[in-house]
């Protein structure tokens, strides 16, 4: 069983929003995420969606998005992110996802009896260019949100966490912040982010750094194919001669 991650599918099956506006890279992306997808991802291991799943306004909009993610490999552990509109409350994603997709705010996904995916999505550091009041508001929101998350695994006896932000958790030059700060009180060692696309994966950072090893997730950056975090390497697969 094996632990994946990836983030900002930006799906929209139902042709609402053509992403190749964003690059030819993101033609018929959902068909080479489905691809690779299907070639590291067993039935018995999980993928952490980091935010950013569906371009849907209404939640009754995403379900051709989510039933496209149910019929890939492994369970789905979605993270909310900026551009998630659909998402609005979550005992109603909960009750409309599919069997295979579970959804985290203000909790936790278990994946092993230890091991607790915790998280919420985040937002602009102070720091930042044009950061306004209203951004502080919003970040002491996300602060508690993570807060409650990582308190409330640790709380239930989870000795080891992965920590998901759709946002960077720290400034454009790598400088602390209170999702940072956060990150070391409750001893996590690995932070999932996402959001940044284009020429802002330079500002993406991916390593260790004060104990703590982080992982960029967006899927244009990942060539669409799910990131290995936790667990045993993926089996290869090998196309049989005409396949």
């Amino acid at each position: 069983m094996s632990l994946f991650a990836i983030s900002d599918l930006h799906l929209s099956l139902n042709g609402e929003k053509p992403m190749h506006i964003f690059g030819d890279h993101w033609e018929g992306h959902h068909l080479k995420l489905k691809e690779q997808w299907e070639q590291v991802v067993a039935a018995e291991d999980a993928v952490i969606i980091g935010g950013d799943i569906s371009w849907a306004l209404k939640l009754e909009e995403a379900g051709e998005d989510l039933h496209f993610l149910h019929a890939l490999p492994g369970h789905k552990v979605l993270f909310k992110g900026n551009h998630d509109y659909w998402w609005q409350s979550y005992a109603q994603v909960k009750k409309a996802l599919p069997p295979s997709i579970s959804a985290v705010q203000h909790n936790y996904y278990a994946y092993t009896k230890d091991l607790a995916v915790c998280g919420t999505r985040g937002w602009n550091v102070p720091g930042m260019a044009n950061f306004t009041e209203h951004d502080e508001k919003i970040y002491q929101r996300e602060l508690i949100r993570l807060e409650l998350s990582l308190g409330l695994a640790v709380k239930d006896g989870f000795t080891r966490i992965v920590a998901v932000l759709h946002y960077p958790p720290f400034g454009p030059g790598l400088e602390d912040s209170g999702f940072v700060a956060l990150l070391h009180k409750y001893n996590v060692k690995i932070c999932l982010y996402g959001h940044l696309h284009g020429e802002d994966h330079r500002r993406a950072f991916s390593g260790e750094r004060d104990g703590i090893t982080y992982h960029f997730t967006s899927s244009d950056y990942l060539g669409f194919r799910p990131l290995l975090i936790w667990g045993s390497d993926p089996p290869v697969k090998i196309s049989s001669q005409g396949e």
